[in-house]
């Protein structure tokens, strides 16, 4: 995408990122797998395999080729770029039952009968990282993922830093790169647009590609 793309290469660095969300959200929790689950946690599950993939692709450089060698060449690179992660840089969660909700909502984790009675398993994590390199020194890469949370999503956004020298009385809001895999793949740009009329009144909208629409054919 990104190297395809003039439009986004160049901007494609600590000068213009302000920082990258990573999030993988489910709505169900366990449901009668806390014993498998148990043993992994959220973060061998997600985090580290599927979440430590996409970072990959989103930071690294670019390949001599589309050869899944020389991808995977890069990504190796920019891996290695990441910083020891310190525990003040994470939130681990565990999700409980809500007694006013319905169904599966109710039932906690620990409330689970598979679950090991006083499991510290995280089923939320949220880790801070930072890639030591030239192009992202600074730039916080945030991997979010949990389980029995408020919606099933998995996406990038890609957060750019505050325009310089605003002259719209601070009612700008900050550019987002979004790329959603699911559900229902898109790629969309949140970006500021005047409002019609005579006043430099300011309001956010989107540039939306949605896959399924784009792509009625072959999806």
């Amino acid at each position: 995408f990104r190297f395809g793309n003039r439009i986004f290469a160049p901007t494609w660095n600590r000068d213009n990122i302000a920082s990258v969300l990573i999030s993988f959200k489910e709505p169900f929790g366990t449901q009668g797998r806390g014993g498998y689950f148990d043993d992994f946690g959220i973060i061998r599950d997600v985090m580290q395999n599927h979440l430590l993939q996409i970072l990959s692709l989103v930071a690294m450089e670019k390949p001599v080729s589309c050869h899944p060698d020389d991808i995977r060449d890069e990504k190796v690179k920019v891996l290695k770029c990441i910083e020891s992660i310190k525990l003040s840089d994470c939130v681990l969660g565990q999700y409980i039952g809500n007694p006013e909700g319905t169904g599966d909502e109710k039932i906690g984790y620990l409330d689970d009968p598979t679950v090991p009675k006083g499991s510290t398993t995280p089923t939320f994590a949220l880790s801070v990282l930072k890639i030591k390199n030239e192009r992202w020194d600074g730039i916080p890469f945030i991997l979010r993922c949990g389980k029995a949370l408020n919606e099933r999503k998995a996406e990038v956004r890609i957060q750019f830093h505050d325009v310089a020298g605003d002259i719209f009385d601070g009612k700008t809001k900050r550019n987002e790169l979004v790329i959603r895999v699911q559900p229902g793949e898109a790629i969309y740009v949140k970006m500021m647009t005047k409002s019609p009329g005579i006043t430099f009144d300011m309001e956010e909208t989107e540039l939306d590609l949605t896959y399924v629409n784009r792509y009625k054919v072959y999806i």
